[in-house]
């Protein structure tokens, strides 16, 4: 599939509320950082930067994300919640739920790693960019759909969709799946949040394990106990029980 039948795919399977939301361009280095600059131009609530092609590609820590043209998914969505700032920080964990429910209707299984990353079978599927502006979020995407082939030297196994139902699928599909279940759950980070919170419980894939990470310059250990009220990792470690609200290169220990 070519970029104009991506982009002419994507407007005919989205209902014309979401249709006019799409702004698609062909190649740019960052969806995130095409989506800031429409946001301080006042881009509406939901609307979406769509590509084909990135060749800036960021993740969390500035790490690289490659999406093949034809075969992943990258989007930013521009938010404009009406909670207060102080939950933002939240929409990364409604973010990850979204996109593994949304990967429930094309038969595939999938759990949430705090924060933000959705994994099957211990890969990596998706990765999740949340940064915040003055009055807007930019929420990146980036979701393995159809690629079959992965470069050499990632921090974490990666997979795909179409390698674990053995199938391509319809990235247009997938990408209105997302959307439609991103809108119910940050609608969620204020007080619905603990509803939120339970469905995010029930997808972890981290409970129970054990792990390292980085908090900061610290290297912890412990083992994840769950989630706090307000969304922060709960590990039990050997000076006692610690909430961590940031925290990078979360690995399980012997896995």
């Amino acid at each position: 599939m070519n970029e104009d039948e991506w982009n002419g795919a994507v407007i005919e399977s989205l209902s014309e509320e979401w249709a006019e939301k799409i702004i698609f361009l062909p190649e740019c280095g960052s969806t995130n950082d095409e989506a800031q600059k429409l946001a301080l131009k006042g881009a509406a609530d939901f609307s979406v930067v769509l590509t084909e092609t990135q060749t800036s590609g960021r993740g969390r820590r500035g790490q690289p994300w490659t999406c093949p043209p034809g075969e992943g998914m990258a989007c930013s969505v521009i938010l404009r919640p009406d909670d207060p700032p102080a939950l933002w920080s939240r929409i990364a964990l409604a973010t990850g739920l979204a996109v593994s429910e949304a990967l429930d209707s094309f038969g595939c299984s999938s759990g949430v790693k705090w924060p933000n990353d959705v994994w099957i079978n211990e890969q990596k599927v998706c990765g999740i960019l949340v940064e915040a502006g003055d009055g807007f979020v930019v929420v990146g995407i980036g979701l393995n759909v159809n690629v079959t082939c992965f470069p050499e030297g990632l921090a974490f196994p990666a997979t795909s969709l179409a390698l674990e139902v053995g199938t391509p699928v319809s990235r247009e599909d997938v990408l209105v799946a997302c959307l439609n279940r991103l809108r119910v759950r940050v609608a969620q980070i204020g007080s619905s949040f603990p509803e939120l919170l339970e469905a995010w419980e029930m997808r972890c894939v981290l409970r129970g394990k054990e792990v390292s990470l980085m908090e900061g310059d610290k290297l912890k250990r412990g083992t994840v106990l769950g989630l706090s009220p307000g969304g922060e990792l709960i590990l039990a470690t050997s000076s006692g029980r610690e909430s961590l609200l940031q925290a990078s290169e979360i690995r399980v220990i012997g896995e």
